[in-house]
């Protein structure tokens, strides 16, 4: 399993930009899928977006549509998630995975290792 470390998080008025980032150390991201998902208090964790290994399949959840985008930098071995236009219903903490095969997302189950978190609240 990967060790994955996300970090960005922050607090934000509404309407702010943040950028997550998706590290591995000692590992090559470029080898796998990843996605990120998304755990709101009191609510089970979602999909929030999917870039696939070679980049060239990219999804998002209906609600982050327009407002997020996610990249990948494989000089830099690390997997971004731009969001703008926060809105007070993004406040979340904010993980990354890796898939290992076949992509599942907005699914877990095709994620075989996940980072801690990363906190964003969006507040005025």
């Amino acid at each position: 399993q990967l060790r994955l470390v996300e970090s960005g998080g922050a607090l934000v008025q509404p309407g702010g930009s943040l950028r997550l980032s998706c590290a591995a150390p000692g590992f090559r991201l470029e080898d796998h899928g990843i996605g990120w998902f998304r755990q709101a208090p009191g609510k089970e964790r979602e999909g929030v977006s999917y870039i696939s290994m070679g980049g060239g399949n990219i999804a998002y959840t209906d609600s982050v549509k327009g407002r997020f985008t996610i990249s990948r930098d494989n000089d830099k071995n690390t997997v971004y998630l731009q969001m703008d236009s926060l809105e007070p219903e993004d406040t979340a903490v904010y993980f990354c995975a890796a898939s290992e095969g076949p992509s599942s997302w907005p699914e877990e189950w095709g994620f075989a290792s996940w980072g801690q978190g990363t906190l964003v609240t969006v507040s005025s």
